[in-house]
């Protein structure tokens, strides 16, 4: 029963119910505790061990009831069951057939323990893609004795007395193929039915950003909920850290003097802590046509990060600058970028510009805990770039990061300035993916946690 165990928690797993190592090895101790007789009591013991919210109790609920469901097998029974074995006109070969035997008398029972195992030997279990179900049908009834059946029923056919054993022995076969689909649909509901959907989120999170692209409508709304659970997964990993760098390290002086109201007994022990800052950021996103997909999903991965950001300022340009927050609060990201260019019109892209608007109204919000991001392409069309506000912004930040959804090799050619504003960055890199934003965000707060 410990495999069976293990195939129900790869079933929660693909569920979306998350069962750590530690969780499964509860459970197997909950079962060994509870036993499997009681199905409600051996159902609620695993619920309670392995589902930690209301959403997963109901992911797990339906899991239960789908790898735990025995239907009964729909076979058809033989019309003169009530005959003996001696009195029906079988081939030498059916004698020795299980697979026959059952299928000729209807016994739903023992067609659905051989199922079993047949599945076991298939690998049904392993089913990844819906494009696999064809074949593991056939190799499930293979497994059973699909090839037997066949040539029992070729050889009744050509036995003057054996077209009615043929035609019983064809409706079962008929009956046995469609409920091994039906055995190996199951198995797909529940090892397999989210593959589909982690194989497109996979590729839509490598899927580039540029306006080129055209992201269909249907792919930009699984991105945006891509782009919340990366950001929901970086906000709980680096909470989590935050909570343990806090423990420090032992303080020896300090418990030394703590120690000595209690005769040099050391009761109160003191720890060395050290602050661990939460990011504060700048946003600074180009909204014009190229790189307004790429601002969209940076905005929505910045302020879906609440948890782990201390503040989080946010400006967007074409020709003028202007702050976002507001517009964000009051419309969301999704529909923000419109908003954005509504309220700053359709201008031609002035990297300058906009680099003299920051510092002329907003350069206050810099400080040296500050991370300054950038998003745009650098492409300034032939205007002077304000070097020397870059520079300023460079030393008054703590960091300065340049997201540019351009190849490198594209930095230098036409009217791109990304060349001569790299040195003022600490870093710039090409960000033309969700994956890649996910990395250099990660880099972000990974730079705030001291090691």
């Amino acid at each position: 029963m410990q495999h069976t165990l293990e195939n129900f928690i790869r079933a929660l797993r693909a569920a979306d119910v998350r069962v750590s190592p530690a969780e499964a090895i509860d459970a197997a101790r909950t079962v060994a505790a509870v036993g499997y007789a009681d199905r409600e009591l051996f159902k609620d013991a695993l619920c309670a061990t392995l589902a930690k919210s209301r959403d997963e109790v109901d992911r797990f609920d339906a899991a239960f009831e789908t790898f735990f469901a025995r239907d009964r097998l729909n076979v058809p029974p033989l019309p003169d069951a009530g005959k003996s074995d001696s009195d029906q006109t079988l081939p030498p070969e059916a004698q020795g057939s299980p697979l026959a035997q059952a299928l000729l008398q209807g016994d739903a029972a023992a067609l659905a323990q051989q199922m079993e195992a047949a599945a076991e030997r298939a690998g049904v279990a392993e089913i990844r893609l819906s494009t696999q179900r064809n074949r593991l049908t056939r190799r499930l009834a293979e497994e059973m004795g699909l090839g037997e059946i066949e040539r029992i029923i070729a050889n009744a056919r050509r036995m003057p007395e054996g077209e009615g054993l043929a035609e019983r022995l064809q409706a079962g076969r008929a009956a046995l193929l469609a409920e091994a689909q039906r055995y190996v649909d199951r198995q797909h509901a529940l090892y397999a039915s989210g593959s589909g959907r982690q194989l497109r989120e996979e590729m839509l999170a490598k899927r580039s950003l540029n306006a080129e692209a055209g992201i269909d409508p249907v792919d930009q709304a699984i991105m945006q909920q891509l782009v919340r659970r990366m950001a929901k997964r970086l906000a709980s990993r680096y909470a989590r850290r935050r909570q343990a760098a806090r423990r420090g390290h032992l303080d020896v002086r300090k418990t030394l003097r703590k120690s000595m109201g209690y005769g040099g007994v050391p009761f109160d022990i003191v720890w060395k802590t050290q602050k661990i800052e939460k990011p504060s950021i700048v946003a600074i996103c180009d909204v014009s046509k190229s790189v307004a997909a790429a601002a969209q999903f940076l905005l929505t991965f910045l302020y879906s990060l609440n948890e782990v950001v201390e503040r989080l300022d946010s400006f967007a340009f074409s020709g003028r600058l202007i702050p976002v927050d507001d517009i964000l609060d009051d419309h969301g990201v999704e529909q923000a970028i419109l908003k954005v260019l509504q309220t700053i019109g359709f201008q031609q892209t002035d990297y300058g510009k906009a680099l003299e608007d920051f510092c002329e109204q907003h350069l206050d919000r810099l400080d040296r805990h500050t991370t300054v991001i950038f998003l745009g392409d650098g492409r300034s069309n032939f205007a002077d770039p304000r070097l020397d506000l870059m520079n300023l912004i460079h030393q008054r930040s703590r960091a300065v990061i340049w997201l540019n959804p351009e190849p490198e090799s594209y930095w230098a050619q036409g009217d791109s300035v990304m060349h001569r504003y790299a040195r003022y960055c600490h870093v710039a890199k090409q960000c033309n993916s969700l994956a890649q934003l996910e990395r250099i965000i990660e880099d972000v707060l990974r730079s705030y946690v001291p090691h």
